[in-house]
């Protein structure tokens, strides 16, 4: 799926600006059970890495809370050096939103918001990737780094709609 293009599943990869990228999908499930498989670990291990780009995650450490950190390490067969990604929780509203930074090296990484609104009995997920720059926009949609959404976003269906995963009680 190329940028600005939406998919089957209503999905649309949109380049706002020469610094940002947003991802905007409509999920069958509510926000609260939504944002749950975003903010706990073993949940998130289950759908993040897309299955057909070979990743494994090796590791996933994470305090979702505002201040929080991150660190997920993963791996693919054609490296024996696993990949390290790690940041900050900015800002945490349970059911709602989730505000991190990708430090994944000793640049400066994007900022990433992602939002979870009910509409219509699903969730509208909105994810807004906010780059340092132009080129490191660029650069992340050349490696392909920014093409497994579609993926991924199906996965995190898949796992709301199984038996036995729900919502937290409020």
């Amino acid at each position: 799926m190329g940028l600005n293009d939406s998919n089957a599943a209503g999905m649309t990869v949109e380049r706002r600006s020469d610094r940002e990228l947003v991802v905007t999908r409509r999920v069958n499930g509510p926000p609260a059970l939504v944002f749950r498989t975003w903010a706990e670990p073993e949940l998130f291990r289950r759908w993040w890495a897309p299955a057909s780009f070979g990743l494994t995650i090796i590791s996933y450490e994470a305090d979702v809370r505002s201040g929080g950190t991150y660190r997920l390490v993963m791996g693919h067969a054609s490296s024996d050096q696993p990949m390290a990604f790690f940041g900050k929780y900015i800002e945490v509203v349970p059911g709602a939103r989730i505000v991190w930074t990708n430090d994944e090296g000793d640049e400066e990484g994007p900022v990433t918001t992602v939002t979870f609104e009910e509409k219509d009995g699903q969730t509208l997920v909105v994810v807004h990737d906010l780059y340092p720059s132009k080129e490191a926009l660029d650069e992340a949609i050349a490696s392909g780094s920014t093409s497994g959404w579609g993926e991924q976003l199906d996965q995190l269906e898949k796992l709301v709609l199984e038996p036995g995963i729900s919502a937290p009680s409020s």
